[in-house]
């Protein structure tokens, strides 16, 4: 019988120790790596081709959300199942644009862990009840398809740099964790800003928060 393989992407060390213990007794699924922020789980679904990854939401560098844009487009073949401690409606909404197949908690991690990836790796749609409610809270109201969210306007790569800039990092330090040049960066940077017609830092904190690229500190 093949196994499902997985990654385990969490900037904590004993998060990913826990997940890889409570996966450990299930025959049918390995633990075939781990990675601690986003850059460095798009690194091992290049080299390990995992049927899963485990992804957090709130990682150094290139964050959840900005590695599943990466992996969606360089990887479509893994399935990406959020695990994390966030229910908020916009981290639901941004993930599933982007590709997600499924969206976990910690608190309610388990063996409801197990049958999610289980679920996912078959093609399915996985939501925790809690994160369900949330996401569905603004399906028929006319007013939420009528919205305009200027963040869907921004390439796969804006968004990516919305999230490092917003952190603070300089255009070097975009440019690096992107692996891009630094005029590169600048473009990006550039274009992000005038779509979102932002004028400094300041107001994109703002909007990142609000939109959910952020967690709050």
């Amino acid at each position: 019988m093949d196994r499902i393989r997985v990654v385990i992407a969490d900037d904590h060390g004993l998060l990913r120790e826990g997940v890889r213990a409570l996966l450990a007794p299930t025959k049918d699924i390995e633990v075939v790596g781990e990675a601690g922020d986003g850059r460095a789980t798009v690194e091992q679904c290049k080299k390990l081709d995992p049927d899963v990854v485990l992804m957090d939401i709130a990682m150094p560098g290139l964050g959840g959300l900005e590695a599943t844009l990466e992996l969606r487009r360089e990887h479509p073949r893994t399935k990406v199942l959020v695990l994390t401690q966030y229910q908020d409606r916009e981290y639901v909404r941004r993930f599933l644009k982007a590709g997600a197949s499924g969206f976990v908690l910690k608190k309610a991690a388990g063996s409801a862990l197990v049958d999610a990836i289980r679920a996912v790796h078959r093609g399915g749609l996985v939501l925790d009840p809690a994160v369900a409610r949330e996401a569905m809270e603004d399906v028929g109201k006319p007013e939420a398809a009528d919205r305009r969210d200027p963040y869907d306007a921004l390439t796969d790569r804006e968004k990516q740099v919305l999230k490092l800039v917003a952190e603070g990092k300089s255009n070097k330090e975009v440019a690096e964790v992107l692996g891009i040049s630094v005029k590169t960066a600048m473009t990006h940077r550039e274009h992000m800003m005038e779509k979102l017609e932002v004028h400094n830092r300041t107001e994109l904190v703002r909007f990142a928060l609000q939109r959910g690229v952020l967690s709050p500190p």
